[in-house]
């Protein structure tokens, strides 16, 4: 039986085990377990329910088991930003709070009245986001951060709670606003803006570190195979990264999933004033590179569509539906706060193109259609801000994970940003993971070799610029964003 590597891959909505195993020189992956994931509301903040996670991976576990893996390598990768706080005891103090809880809502405006933002993005150089770990330690209570032996990312706590042994992974913790990019540390100046201290964090490591084996006391509570846990590239989008096919130079990347992360590759972070005041962020990433990129709101805004219309339509189905309908019969800015977390999405849409006054959308198809248009026009946007950022042209955007099956956005974003577009794979995030396992257990040589392997492995969909299709779309849309709706960072 083929060497087997388990990537737990856990997004804001939903989690799964993916096994992977090289066959024949083709990464072939199966979904093991999955299982949904959500926050609720529970003294008084929007909370995941941690222990509910933990539980799912010991029966995605069981299940490997049970189909005859006795032996397996494990990593795991999910969201940014949000952290467990662990007691003297060694347990949680709480459930970790969701990044999208309203308590941020005014803390980054009070913090940077203190330290200004050129002074942050100098040392960091991450994108300003209300929900940075930054601001969400700024508003943490004092009660438990007194309480409070070690902060935890998300992954990293996962990691110790299976196996005794406590790490913060370098691609996660950048994603906290608090890395300095020239020492490689917390800056303690930052730290102490938020009344925590650099031995509240477990040591520093990088991508592919081995953390240790699986608790004997978690094989007699249920049937697991042996397993050795590797600390991969934690944060999903770093795994989606290094799980994008791209070959070559100048090209780009969209991880397409509940947010957008468009941007490059680099081995060097760009943290100049065009980069501080386009809100670009610099997230480390495995083996010495950075992921210098934007986050856009993303498939969210469809998540909260299908939910909020009771499920009644599958995504293939929305975005067939879309398809039925004109593009571009309203500009919407998708990165606006005010679809961060809104009560209800339709509603939101529906008020901000009343406001502006434009056509409201009201069915089905053209609520998707204004979601899928302007994701693709937010999307051709930031390709040509990244072209003058970097100073060159970027010739090829490769899209990656769930948004790469959506073919009406993948053209639509392709014409607009005069740009040819690379689809799939759809399961980046684990394929990522999976990479970085078999990197440190000398499966694979590098990074390039793994994309070649990635390549080789699925099929990847093409789409070419349809000329002229569209006119001056882009160019209102410019002009609509710059009339008051643009993000810049002030």
């Amino acid at each position: 039986m083929a060497k087997a590597y388990v990537a737990v891959d856990i997004g804001a909505s939903s989690g799964r085990l993916m096994l992977g195993t090289i066959n024949d020189h083709k990464l072939e992956l199966q979904e093991m377990h999955r299982f949904k994931n959500g926050f609720s509301k529970e003294n008084g903040h929007d909370r995941w329910a941690i222990d509910s996670i933990l539980n799912e991976i010991f029966k995605g576990l069981e299940k490997i088991k049970a189909a005859g893996y006795d032996e397996v390598t494990l990593g795991i990768d999910t969201w940014a930003v949000d952290y467990v706080l662990v007691g003297m005891d060694g347990e949680k103090i709480q459930n970790p709070i969701s990044y999208r809880d309203a308590r941020t809502k005014n803390a980054m405006k009070e913090l940077t009245s203190d330290l200004p933002k050129s002074y942050i993005y100098k040392k960091t150089g991450i994108q300003f986001l209300n929900f940075n770990t930054l601001y969400q330690l700024y508003e943490e209570s004092k009660k438990d951060l007194e309480k409070t032996d070690k902060i935890m990312m998300i992954p990293d706590y996962i990691g110790y709670v299976l196996t005794g042994n406590a790490v913060t992974e370098v691609t996660n913790a950048s994603t906290t606003q608090m890395l300095n990019l020239r020492e490689g540390l917390f800056d303690k100046n930052l730290l102490n803006k938020v009344n925590v201290s650099q031995d509240q964090f477990p040591r520093l490591v990088e991508s592919g570190t081995v953390l240790g084996n699986i608790r004997h006391k978690w094989h007699t509570l249920y049937d697991l195979p042996e397993t050795q846990v590797i600390t991969v590239a934690t944060h999903d989008t770093a795994s989606a990264v290094l799980g994008t096919p791209g070959e070559g130079e100048n090209w780009a990347f969209l991880s397409s999933g509940t947010w957008s992360l468009l941007g490059t590759e680099l081995n060097v972070p760009e943290n100049g004033e065009l980069a501080f005041k386009g809100n670009y962020t610099n997230e480390w990433g495995a083996y010495g590179t950075y992921r210098f990129l934007k986050n856009i709101m993303g498939l969210w805004m469809v998540q909260c569509l299908k939910r909020e219309l009771n499920d009644e339509y599958s995504f293939a189905d929305l975005a067939k539906l879309a398809g039925e309908v004109t593009p571009f019969q309203q500009f919407i800015n998708v990165n606006d706060d005010r679809f961060t977390n809104p009560d209800s999405m339709v509603d939101e849409i529906q008020t901000y193109c009343r406001q502006s006054g434009q056509k409201v959308p009201e069915t089905p198809g053209e609520l998707a259609m204004a979601i899928y248009s302007n994701l693709a026009l937010y999307y051709a946007n930031e390709i040509q801000e990244l072209n003058k950022i970097l100073g060159c042209k970027l010739e090829a955007l490769n899209i990656v994970g769930g948004g790469s099956n959506v073919k009406l956005m993948n053209q639509l974003t392709a014409t607009l940003a005069n740009i040819d577009v690379y689809a799939g794979p759809s399961e980046a995030t684990a394929i990522g993971n999976l990479i970085v396992q078999m990197i440190t257990m000398n499966d694979v040589n590098n990074i390039a070799e793994g994309r070649k392997l990635i390549r080789d492995s699925f099929g990847l969909k093409t789409f070419h610029p349809e000329t002229n299709k569209y006119g001056d779309v882009l160019k209102r849309y410019q002009e609509f964003l710059n009339n008051g709706e643009r993000e810049t960072v002030k």
